[in-house]
This record gives structure tokens, sequence and C-alpha cells, in this order.
């Protein structure tokens, strides 16, 4: 019993060590075949960095843009009523969000035609929008640019590997074509997890658009029914 006890603890003992040397092997193979990506990986990574910086730099001010204080159309409402036209202006300019300045400018309007109100509120929504899509396209391009990029670099890779194929002759070794191999799954990897996650991303910043944008036509539609309702 003793000696079976005792090899079942060497048995351990050598799976420990060959877990350890594989998980080292992996650490080291990684970063190996980072970097026989070759050159393609530069823009791949560049194109991640700046994947990142959009969406996080989107993500909060759309979120700032979607804090909207639900009782400022009661508030406006009492100044309206009140003929108190400035104070509902300056109630506005202390909101910085786009519902708000929709608000301002329908507010500065009021007296005019019912259509010139509307569309000029309709210009300051529009132009709101544009700026909360601010950077979406480019998001967009990466998500699809990436992905081609590493594919351009599998092309190029399996090329460099026929290429050493070739100029090898009878003396093929596995060595001989590590290079070009590397490099067309590495990019291809690489690419294909960039343009993943700019995808998801994009996906993401255009929904938080769109409930903003509903806010925002909420938000209009109730302040004409003001101006629409009976003295």
């Amino acid at each position: 019993m003793l000696k079976l006890l005792m090899i079942q603890a060497d048995i351990a003992n050598e799976l420990d060590t060959m877990a350890t040397e594989t998980a080292d092997g992996i650490s080291i193979k990684f970063f190996d075949l980072a970097l026989k990506g070759g050159w393609i990986m530069v823009p791949i990574l560049l194109l991640s960095f700046i994947a990142v910086y959009i969406f996080f730099d989107r993500y909060f001010a759309i979120r700032k843009a979607g804090q909207f204080d639900a009782s400022l159309l009661d508030k406006i409402k009492v100044y309206i009523t009140n003929g108190k036209i400035d104070d509902a202006l300056m109630l506005c300019r202390t909101n910085s969000n786009p519902a708000s300045k929709m608000l301002e400018k329908g507010i500065s309007r009021i007296g005019r035609p019912f259509g010139d109100v509307s569309a000029a509120i309709e210009n300051v929504g529009n132009l709101e929008i544009a700026k909360l899509e601010k950077g979406l396209p480019a998001l967009a391009s990466v998500a699809g640019g990436a992905p081609m990029l590493g594919f351009l670099g599998t092309v190029m890779g399996m090329i460099q590997a026929f290429y050493d194929m070739a100029n090898a002759g009878n003396n093929i070794d596995v060595t001989i074509l590590s290079t070009g191999i590397y490099q067309a799954m590495v990019t291809t990897v690489a690419g294909l997890i960039v343009g993943i996650i700019a995808y998801f991303a994009y996906n993401i910043l255009v929904t938080n658009v769109e409930k903003v944008v509903f806010k925002m036509e909420a938000t209009t539609t109730e302040f004409m029914d003001l101006l629409n309702e009976p003295v």
C-alpha cells in the first residue's frame, strides 16, 4: 500500500512538472508569435489603440448626454406660463445636454410661427446627434479594416512560406517555413480579435446614441405640446 502511494506521488509530481513546463512554453510561444507577425502587426496594434480610445471617449460623452432632468419640462412650463422666458432660458443653459439645448432653442423662438420653432429645434437636434456620433464611422472602419489587414498578413505570410520552400529545393525543413506560417496565422488572429472587439464596441455606442435620441425626441414632443396648450 505504501509503495502504491509513493508511485502515485511520483506520477503527480511528474504531471505538475509537465504542467509547469507547458504553461511556461505557452507564455513564451505567445510572445514569439506576436513578434513573428511581422510589420503588419504595427497597424493592427495602432487600430486597437484607436478603437479603445474612441469607445471610452464616446461612451462617457454619450452617457453624460443621456442624463436629463425629468422635472425640467415642468419647471419650464411654470416659467413660460408666468411669462418668465429669460428664466426658462437660464434654466436650460444650466443643464448641459442635447435635450436642454434643443429646449433652449425652442424657447428662444417662442412667438414665431409653430413651423419655425419646430425647424429650429430639429436643426439643433441634428447638430447634437452629429456630435454624439463623432468617431463612430472611424470605429466602424476599424471593425472592418483590422480583419482585412490580418488577412493581408496571412497572404504575405503564405507567400513568404512558399518562397522559402522554393529556395530550399530538396532541403525543405519545418524551420524554414516557420516564419511565413507564423506571420500568416498570427496576423489573422490579431486582426480578427481587434475587428470583433471594435464591432461590438460600435454596436454598444450606436445603441446608447439611439437611447439619447429617443429622449431628445420625447422631450421635443412634450415641449411642442406645451406650446400648443390653450392659454
